[in-house]
């Protein structure tokens, strides 16, 4: 008996293992933004996608994956979701020698069977997985492979056609690639130690070591991304079929100031006869400031002190109409559109409602947008508090906004 016979005697006889090869540097897909295992379609690797198949497959069991020694890093961020079911290794200068390293990581779990797949596929799906495995015997493997539909031409050395090359019985060979896992691992070990290292792919591995291979059918949706096209077609065929969020925020802002001698406050833009005025090195408009930082919050602009400190003498009694137009122009920099303003201004005194309609009309050309998309609001503080007391008034402000694209995944 042949050493891989004994192993497959002692082997529990139970399970089915994977490897996926994900050693490969892909040149011809470019290496701008890292391997292509490691690009981002719908927002995920590559390669996370495909581990989301495999391991959410119920007769999966152990999954080796070969990476480069290099990614590292990259393998481990992609696949945070799964890290406790997954085996890394090191693979080689090749995929037949990644494939081999991958199979000897499997040694100990000896699964009866094992399917070997390129990381780069993304698009498997179960009824293919389940395609593959019920066809492997003891001793035959299984081949997803799809007929070849278009018209072959074999070239001469000169560039011209040579001939045309009938298709009866031609398929393309697709992944994953299905076998009894001794007789592949004794395959790949006797490959390796004769030093035969042409093989693309583990059917012709297999063919070579005399183990019958069955064809089963592919899928055509089950693509090798190899070039940056390939990618690209990917990612946007991912993201069509994801729910689009739209990238609207929305900011908050709240602002005081108290009473000092005067004879007017200035509210929201309007002034209003009082007997007294509120105390700040601006206008102390409350309003307006509280919706200067509802603004600046939804494009991460910081608060307004940061753009008008008090400190500078620039803003000594400024208007802060001011204020609220700069933060919807660094707003509209930024690509966005004002959807809604609404503002609460608390205070017992003077009245807000008989100037709410100039208040809102203020507001409107401030920010450009139709006063029915603005709302102002004045409640009391119930005699509560220093706004209660009438020492002061305070305002929040909430700003809706509208920003290009939409939410990031």
């Amino acid at each position: 008996m042949s050493e891989a016979s004994e192993r497959q005697a002692a082997s529990p006889g139970g399970g089915i293992g994977v490897v996926i090869v994900a050693a490969g540097r892909g040149a011809r897909a470019g290496q701008a933004d890292g391997p292509k295992q490691y690009q981002r379609i719908g927002g995920r690797a590559v390669i996370a996608h495909t581990l989301d198949i495999f391991l959410s497959h119920p007769m999966i069991g152990p999954v080796v994956v070969a990476i480069h020694a290099d990614d590292a890093e990259l393998f481990q961020r992609a696949a945070e979701a799964h890290g406790d079911r997954l085996v890394a290794v090191i693979g080689g200068p090749s995929r037949q020698a990644s494939v081999r390293l991958g199979l000897l990581a499997l040694r100990e779990q000896a699964p009866a069977k094992v399917l070997v797949h390129d990381a780069v596929r993304p698009f498997v799906d179960s009824g293919l997985i389940d395609r593959t495995i019920e066809a492997i015997g003891e001793r035959q493997g299984a081949l997803p492979a799809l007929p070849v539909a278009d018209t072959l031409k074999r070239e001469s050395a000169t560039g011209m056609i040579d001939e045309t090359v009938s298709r009866a019985g031609l398929h393309a060979a697709q992944t994953p690639q299905g076998f009894p896992f001794w007789p592949l691992l004794a395959a790949h070990e006797k490959a390796h130690h004769l030093g035969k290292t042409e093989f693309t792919d583990d059917a012709a591995i297999a063919e070579w070591a005399q183990i019958p291979v069955r064809i089963v059918p592919g899928s055509p949706d089950n693509v090798k991304l190899t070039w940056a096209r390939d990618i690209a077609l990917a990612d946007q065929r991912l993201s069509s079929a994801q729910p689009r969020f739209p990238d609207i925020r929305t900011g908050n802002g709240y602002d005081v100031h108290a009473f000092e001698p005067g004879d007017h406050v200035t509210l929201c833009g309007v002034a209003i006869p009082y007997e007294r005025k509120l105390s700040g090195h601006s206008d102390a408009d409350v309003g307006l400031h509280a919706l200067t930082d509802a603004l600046l919050a939804t494009c991460g602009a910081g608060d307004i002190g940061t753009h008008f400190p008090p400190s500078d003498p620039r803003w000594k009694g400024a208007a802060s109409k001011i204020f609220v137009e700069h933060a919807a122009k660094l707003v509209r920099e930024r690509g966005g559109r004002i959807a809604n303003a609404d503002i609460t201004l608390i205070c017992e005194a003077p009245r807000v409602g008989p100037h709410r309609a100039a208040m809102t009309e203020a507001l409107s050309a401030m920010l450009g947008i139709a006063p029915e998309r603005i709302s102002i609001k004045a409640t009391t503080n119930e005699k509560l508090g220093f706004v209660g007391r009438g020492e002061g008034i305070a305002a929040i402000a909430t700003a809706s906004v509208v920003y290009p694209g939409e939410v990031p995944a």
